[in-house]
């Protein structure tokens, strides 16, 4: 399954929330350095659909705010 990810970076709180449209928002409190927001993300993600961090993987948007994911 493909998911469309919005993150946004430097959040107050870490939240994952999915949109109507289909789109999730993820908000971490990390910042955008050396991959550090997108481990973080993936992390949450893992968490938000329960399953092990090692199933997800980035398909496309490594420096991007909108990323895609596979799970």
């Amino acid at each position: 399954m493909r998911i469309n990810v919005r993150v946004i970076p430097r959040a107050k709180i870490n939240r994952v929330e999915v949109q109507p449209d289909g789109v999730v928002r993820v908000h971490t409190t990390t910042a955008p350095t050396d991959g550090k927001a997108t481990a973080d993300v993936i992390k949450m993600l893992a968490r938000h659909y329960g399953v092990p961090k090692t199933s997800i993987r980035l398909i496309r948007g490594e420096t991007s705010r909108d990323k895609v994911f596979e799970i």
